[in-house]
């Protein structure tokens, strides 16, 4: 497994998703309230995606000490 080219492409998404967040915060037609419904999503998705990646690792890494 290529975990440089899933880290790379995590990476990228990574960046989508800081402007996206940019976005959001620099939409000065949003309250309070509406920026944070917006943002929920963005973080979770980010959350989920460094998760993913930390998990790679491991299992990687239980694979290496196996063999």
């Amino acid at each position: 497994m290529n975990i440089e080219f899933i880290e790379a492409r995590i990476n990228e998404i990574y960046q989508e998703l800081e402007k996206e967040v940019m976005e959001v915060l620099m939409d000065e037609s949003l309250d309070k309230k509406q920026t944070n419904l917006r943002m929920k999503p963005l973080t979770s998705t980010k959350q989920i995606l460094a998760n993913a990646i930390e998990s790679i690792k491991m299992v990687e890494r239980l694979s290496e000490e196996e063999e």
